[in-house]
C-alpha cells in the first residue's frame, strides 16, 4: 500500500436487484443512509435496490441514483475500516460517486442530481430514436473512420473503454449501420447495448445544459483528493473544472483508458472498484495486465480486499 490505492466507481449497466443488501442487514450507518436517500428521493430506494422489480430499477432516473448509493453505501464500509483512496475516478455516472467519495458533493445532493441527470437524458432524445452499440476486436482509429463513413444519420464514439473495446452512440440508423460497417471491418463483435438513452454523444447536448443550469442549485467543495475526469482523463482539483467537466462529459466521449492510464503515471499500482459488479475490474485489467485490482461489493470481498492491502 505505499504508493495508495485508487478507488473507481462503476457506472450504468453494474446495477441489479439485490444489489448493497448484505451491507445494508449487517450496518445500522447503512440502514440509516438508506432511510435519508429514500426521504431525499420521495420513494423507498431500498426496496427498489433489494426487491426491484428490475423494470423499474432499469429507468435510468431510478438507476443512477440507486448506483450512486449502492457504491456510496460500499465506500462508507471501507473508510469504517479505515480504507481511503489517494485518487479517485468514475466511469460515466461513477464519476458522481466519485465525486462523493472526495467530498466534492454531498452524497443526498449527488442522488438528487443523479436523478435529474437521467431525467434529462431521458427527455433528449425520444425514446427508440437513439441507440449505442459495443465494438470489440477493433482498434480506436477504425471505429472513428467507420462513424466518418455512416451516411444514414449521426454516429460517434462515446466510451473508450479499454483496448479493442469501443462504445459507439447516435441516431438509431446510423448506429446500426455502423455496426455492419464494423462486423465488414472484422470485428470481433458489433452489438446494440440495452440502454434507454445514446450517451456521451452531441444528442445529449440539451441535457448537458439543463444540467449545468441545475448545478446552480448545487453546493460544490473542493475536492479532499485529486479526481481524474471522464471527458479529457485529466487529474481535477478545481470546483469550476470539475462542474465543467461534468456538463461536457454527457455529450462528448468517456475516456475511460485514458484516465486509468493517468492514474497508473501517478505511480499507483492497485485499483479498488468500489460498488456493484466488477465491469471495470475487467476493462482495467484489459487496459493494464500489471496493477493489482480488488474489488468491494459486499461483505465478503470487503474482507478479502482489506486482508489483500494488509500486506
Amino acid at each position: 500500500m505505499k504508493s495508495g490505492v485508487a478507488f473507481v466507481f462503476p457506472g450504468q449497466g453494474s446495477h441489479f436487484v439485490g444489489m448493497g443488501l448484505d451491507f445494508f442487514e449487517k450496518s445500522d450507518s447503512i440502514k440509516a443512509l438508506y432511510r435519508e436517500a429514500s426521504e431525499v428521493l420521495g420513494y423507498d430506494i431500498a426496496d427498489l435496490c433489494f426487491s426491484g422489480p428490475k423494470e423499474e430499477l432499469n429507468k435510468t432516473m431510478k438507476t443512477q441514483p440507486a448506483i450512486v448509493l449502492t457504491s456510496i453505501a460500499c465506500y462508507t464500509m471501507l473508510a469504517q475500516n479505515g480504507l481511503k483512496p489517494v485518487i479517485a475516478a468514475g466511469h460515466s455516472l461513477g464519476e458522481y460517486s466519485a465525486l462523493v467519495a472526495a467530498g466534492v458533493l454531498t452524497l443526498m445532493d449527488a442522488l438528487s442530481l443523479t436523478e435529474k441527470r437521467g431525467v434529462f437524458m431521458q427527455e433528449a432524445v425520444p425514446q427508440g430514436e437513439g441507440l449505442m452499440a459495443v465494438i470489440i476486436g477493433l482498434h480506436r482509429e477504425a471505429v472513428e473512420r467507420i462513424c466518418l463513413e455512416v451516411r444514414s444519420g449521426y454516429v460517434s464514439p462515446a466510451n473508450y473503454n479499454c483496448p479493442m473495446q469501443i462504445v459507439i452512440a447516435g441516431e438509431k440508423r446510423a448506429v446500426e449501420e455502423a455496426i455492419k460497417l464494423a462486423k465488414d471491418s472484422g470485428a470481433r463483435r458489433a452489438a446494440p447495448l440495452q440502454v434507454s438513452v445514446p450517451s456521451h454523444c452531441t444528442l445529449m447536448v440539451g441535457a448537458s445544459e439543463r444540467l449545468g443550469k441545475y448545478f446552480e442549485n448545487v453546493t460544490f467543495s473542493k475536492p479532499t483528493i485529486p479526481i481524474v475526469n471522464n471527458a479529457n482523463a485529466m487529474i481535477l482539483s478545481n470546483v469550476d473544472d470539475i462542474k465543467a467537466s461534468l456538463v461536457r462529459h454527457l455529450n462528448s466521449p468517456l475516456m475511460w483508458e485514458d484516465s486509468v492510464k493517468v492514474i497508473v503515471d501517478t505511480r499507483i499500482d492497485t485499483f479498488l472498484e468500489v460498488g456493484p459488479g466488477t465491469v471495470l475490474s475487467g476493462l482495467i485489467k484489459r487496459i493494464n495486465p500489471d496493477v493489482r485490482i480488488l474489488n468491494v461489493q459486499d461483505t465478503a470481498s470487503l474482507e478479502s480486499a482489506l486482508k489483500a492491502l494488509e500486506g
